[in-house]
């Protein structure tokens, strides 16, 4: 009698397909999310809660394995195990020859971090693994305080929602694919700009974090009319600029910009569900004023974020994975065009910044929690933004030794008034 127990399988999403082939030891492909509490972590507690959280995301008991011609998703009974925190920001998870996790949470003082390889999950899905995560944390923890009634919890979609597969969803067919083609030849970039520096030892990357206001930098950005990833966005364009070699300054900038696609799109998936847009400035005499790079910025982002432009994106990234060529072509062949592909992009790219949103918990939770903040992964400098309250919390992530980007960024939002804390790990 067999009582080996049925392995399940599932696809990767169009998204997640582009992780596995791309990543490295200098390029993990791997994102940080922190919840910093105003008390030591108790790490029992925290095992506890990983053990209900990881039963409402299934994906997340995952491995990734290797096909014939794709990655796949199976099933795994490893159970996640939490660690006090003892490796470099952002280190490998995904190794070909392993089939771990792809997750792994650990804790350091009052801090409780998830790093996640991208192919499990965008920002936005691993946010809702990470606040579901501190809501069953702080019920344990302070259960006499919530014995009367418990909080709700803001996310709360089926498991069928978090595994829905949202880019397959969303593409419209074979009848939209003339359109693709005609965006296609648009996407034609010239070369951008690329910060240089002397990287650090064992790949390791450095993160700096600047805390501050919420209000008082989107008052900043209501002077100029806009919002707070333009205000943000055009202030990085300006750091960078006032660092370039005189010989460089004309340069174009580019940065590269996620978009959530369920703030267009309606859809719960935990899993990959982003497009990607690249918002282009070149400085010269007469617009390097922070007035005349926003009124571009604002130009840029209006005409990105459409529905007939996000469309656009969805099915033409679908349309290439179904071309029928596409789909004999052997797993080690598709990694090699992916990862030409990749080098070819990247030279299009200066540098990237993302913003996580506004994060939402329950009310009686204010008292517990300090702030959230998530540090990007990294091949070059990228920032990275969340909110919670008022606490807007800027993170730098940079494999470079240099840290003169990040000073003049911070210190140009200190010369407007707005107080700052820092914090670095090295």
């Amino acid at each position: 009698m067999n009582n080996s127990k049925r392995v399940e399988w599932s696809r990767l999403d169009n998204a997640s397909k582009y992780f596995p082939a791309t990543c490295s030891e200098r390029d993990p492909k791997v994102f940080r999310i922190s919840c910093e509490l105003f008390e030591d972590v108790e790490p029992e507690i925290l095992q506890q809660a990983l053990d209900l959280t990881i039963e409402r995301f299934p994906l997340y008991k995952s491995v990734l394995r290797r096909g014939v011609f794709w990655y796949y998703f199976e099933t795994s009974d490893a159970r996640p195990v939490v660690e006090r925190e003892d490796k470099p920001v952002c280190a490998p998870i995904y190794r070909k020859h392993e089939k771990k996790l792809l997750f792994r949470v650990f804790y350091n003082k009052k801090r409780i971090n998830i790093e996640i390889f991208h192919a499990l999950s965008d920002g936005t899905g691993a946010l809702w693994f990470m606040v579901t995560l501190v809501y069953h944390y702080l019920l344990i923890r302070h259960k006499d305080d919530f014995s009367g009634k418990k909080p709700d919890l803001n996310y709360n979609a089926s498991i069928s929602q978090k595994k829905d597969d949202s880019f397959t969803r969303y593409y419209q067919g074979r009848h939209y694919r003339k359109q693709i083609r005609i965006e296609k030849e648009k996407k034609v970039s010239k070369k951008a700009y690329r910060i240089r520096g002397a990287r650090l030892d064992e790949n390791r990357i450095k993160v700096i974090e600047g805390t501050m206001s919420a209000k008082a930098v989107l008052d900043e950005a209501h002077k100029y009319n806009t919002t707070l990833t333009v205000f943000l966005s055009a202030l990085l364009l300006l750091s960078i600029y006032k660092d370039m070699p005189v010989r460089r300054k004309g340069t174009p900038l580019v940065l590269s910009i996620p978009i959530n696609l369920r703030q267009f799109f309606k859809s719960e998936t935990s899993s990959n569900f982003f497009s990607t847009m690249k918002i282009a400035y070149t400085f010269g005499e007469g617009n390097t004023e922070l007035k005349e790079v926003i009124g571009k910025l604002n130009e840029g982002f209006r005409k990105e974020l459409t529905e007939e432009r996000l469309y656009q994106h969805i099915n033409w990234l679908i349309s290439i994975e179904r071309n029928p060529f596409a789909r004999i072509v052997p797993l080690p062949l598709k990694n090699i065009s992916l990862r030409i592909v990749n080098a070819v992009m990247d030279r299009g790219i200066t540098a990237a910044i993302s913003n996580l949103g506004k994060i939402h918990m329950p009310p009686e939770f204010d008292s517990y929690i300090r702030q959230f903040s998530v540090v990007p992964n990294v091949k070059r400098p990228q920032m990275a933004i969340c909110t919670y309250g008022d606490r807007l919390v800027v993170s730098f992530a940079s494999p470079f030794r240099e840290t003169e980007l990040q000073r003049v960024f911070f210190e140009s939002l200190a010369n407007m008034g707005i107080k700052i804390e820092i914090v670095s790990n090295v």
